[in-house]
């Protein structure tokens, strides 16, 4: 009988009758002959280095990216690994329509076609969102009726307003105010935290460069809110002041308004001045030692102003450095500070940020309101009305309240005087008494 055909043969092609290879024998033959080859190289030991398993017991040190950086702070040791900027991290259930900036984000989407996913992916500007600051600029108040809607009352109190305004200019410095928040915003527009709110936009109604048409005697007027500084000291009439502020990193010690130091008992500031002079000696940072240096001898030398107990407001520094204008206010230049019925003798003791107006010192900020704290303004609105008289700074020397009244009270004569029923403020010291015998 012939052999049964195999259905699967090729033809022309012949089986192999050899045995088959003993493929796991050889495996593990070839296995141990690397492996034999392996012990008597240096490879394993790199491996155990690589691993950290090197060094007997020396406990293991992993291998992290990136390596991390060791970072000094009140001399403790902190590691602190770098990874990327903080961005904005979303919470959930956040609605940006509306921010606490004041800022109203108004949004829409938009769709174009693309390519391929996988290539759409990774290239730069095929999913993004633009941020645009939409922000209106302001005219400044410039006739008599919008000076009185802000203070219905201006009237009564100035009786000659109304003839000082007969001539109204509106001073550059507003013009040049709003371009300093415009290059604020433009600064930290992708930081939301730094960036303008709305009210600090919005502080300002108008500056004026008025004259009176018979005395001749200039005067610069703005309205604006009022926002508080805490700033100053001075050893010779507030020897002792609290731990807290003492020893902060935050608060000034200076005003611009300074003179020279004429009692023996140290400024309270020099404490906590010379506990971070030691620190930044240990750190190494010459710019905060020369910095801290210069501050402690000009605490030595001089006297300031005490924003707690001194009546005075602050003026933008990019106003009190012009020489220029017949207009710019001084540091030293008297001051009517006008809020409703009442009208507050004071100085200009600072110099303040270019982009905001309307500043004073905690003494003023309470009398005006009694809430008002270093972190609460006394007056949102823009009804507060400074008149400034520039140009009439005296002597600078330890506060004179008795003496800032009566010159005011010249000044304000010189533009008309006060209406009938009004007078100025009269400001009492509140300071401590200083203990003679630590003299």
């Amino acid at each position: 009988m012939a052999p049964k055909s195999n259905p699967y043969k090729i033809d022309g092609v012949k089986r192999r009758n050899s045995k088959p290879i003993p493929w796991l024998a050889l495996f593990f033959a070839v296995s141990a002959l690397i492996l034999g080859i392996t012990i008597l190289t240096p490879i394993p030991e790199k491996i155990r280095r690589r691993l950290g398993l090197a060094g007997g017991n020396t406990p293991s040190k992993q291998v992290k990216a990136p390596e991390p950086e060791v970072i000094y702070k009140d001399r403790v040791v902190e590691k602190e690994i770098k990874v990327r900027p903080p961005y904005y991290e979303v919470k959930s259930g956040t609605d940006v329509s509306k921010t606490s900036r004041g800022f109203d984000y108004k949004y829409e989407v938009r769709e174009k076609a693309g390519r391929l996913a996988s290539d759409e992916k990774e290239k730069d500007g095929t999913y993004e969102a633009s941020l645009t600051f939409s922000v209106v600029r302001p005219e400044a108040a410039k006739r008599f009726d919008e000076l009185v809607k802000q203070n219905p009352d201006l009237p009564k109190i100035l009786p000659g307003l109304e003839i000082l305004m007969e001539k109204p200019r509106v001073s550059p410095f507003f013009k040049s105010l709003y371009d300093n928040k415009k290059s604020r915003l433009k600064l930290y527009a992708n930081r939301f935290d730094r960036v303008l709110t709305k009210h600090n936009y919005f502080d300002c109604q108008t500056m004026l460069e008025l004259e009176h048409p018979q005395s001749k005697r200039k005067v610069f007027l703005f309205q604006a809110d009022m926002d508080v500084v805490s700033d100053g000291s001075d050893g010779d009439r507030l020897p002792t002041m609290p731990d807290k502020i003492v020893n902060s990193a935050y608060y000034q010690p200076f005003t611009s308004y300074g003179w020279k130091k004429t009692g023996t008992l140290e400024n309270p500031m020099i404490a906590g001045w010379r506990k971070m002079l030691a620190d930044a000696k240990a750190k190494g940072d010459s710019s905060e030692v020369k910095r801290l240096t210069d501050g402690i001898e000009d605490l030595k030398r001089r006297s300031f102003l005490i924003a707690e107990y001194d009546p005075f407001i602050v003026i933008p520094v990019y106003i009190l450095q012009d020489r220029e204008s017949a207009w710019g206010p001084n540091v030293g230049d008297y001051v009517a500070v006008i809020h409703g019925k009442k009208i507050y003798p004071a100085i200009v003791g600072d110099g303040g940020p270019s982009f905001k107006l309307g500043e004073a010192s905690l003494r003023m900020a309470k009398e005006l309101n009694p809430r008002s704290s270093p972190y609460s303004r006394p007056v949102s609105g823009l009804n507060v009305t400074y008149i400034v008289f520039p140009r009439t700074s005296g002597t600078w020397q330890a506060p004179d309240y008795s003496s800032w009244r009566t010159e005011c009270a010249r000044l304000l004569d010189e533009i008309g005087g006060l209406g009938e029923g009004y007078q100025l403020h009269e400001w009492s010291n509140t300071l401590p008494e200083v203990n003679s015998e630590e003299e």
